[in-house]
């Protein structure tokens, strides 16, 4: 009984590393994932190896496949907590509502407005990058202001420059003091 237990526990630990590994293989964390790698690696020869040696036979595979099932489901909600990368939105909406772009600039996101031609009228897309820990309270705050707006995501793999990533640069300099120029004129 105790190697079938053994059997669980290994599998609530192997499935969420390999989900883990993946997603990080997948952003290009090459060596995150390879590190994740090597202990999914070590872990699933060593469930497998009970599964295979013990006597128990069906019970064994049933709680391995319990188990693999059930580490899909925690390694999903590991993910969801860790919420890695950046999510991008398209906002659809009918009209310009200049006090959500400026609410949703003055709370930090980035917002580039374009105007197109609709069917019938004008359309307003603001495009939105943000961190996807940042996600639900981009909706919320979207919902709250244009709740009929229309809304695609999409997660980008690559960007470079822009708002957020430059906001982020500025953020993890650490500020210096200005030191102030002699000015000849300052002397006179």
């Amino acid at each position: 009984m105790t190697n079938i237990i053994l059997i669980l526990v290994l599998q609530l630990i192997y499935v969420p590393l390999m989900t883990l590994r993946t997603i990080f293989s997948v952003k290009n964390m090459t060596m995150i994932a390879s590190l994740l790698g090597f202990g999914e690696a070590l872990i699933y020869v060593a469930g497998l190896s009970l599964v295979f040696s013990g006597d128990q036979g069906p019970l064994a595979m049933l709680v391995y496949a319990l188990g693999f099932g059930l580490g899909t489901f925690l390694g999903g909600a590991i993910e969801n907590k860790l919420a890695i990368g950046y999510n991008n939105f398209s906002v659809n909406l009918m009209e310009k509502n200049t006090d959500l772009i400026n609410y949703l600039r003055n709370e930090g996101f980035g917002v580039t407005v374009y105007e197109g031609e609709g069917r019938d009228s004008k359309r307003y897309r603001l495009d939105i990058l943000t961190k996807r820990n940042r996600e639900e309270e981009l909706l919320d705050l979207i919902d709250e202001h244009e709740p009929t707006s229309f809304i695609v995501s999409y997660e980008p793999r690559r960007f470079k420059g822009g708002f957020l990533i430059n906001s982020m640069r500025k953020a993890k300099k650490v500020k210096k003091p200005i030191k102030k120029k002699n000015n000849q004129s300052q002397k006179k």
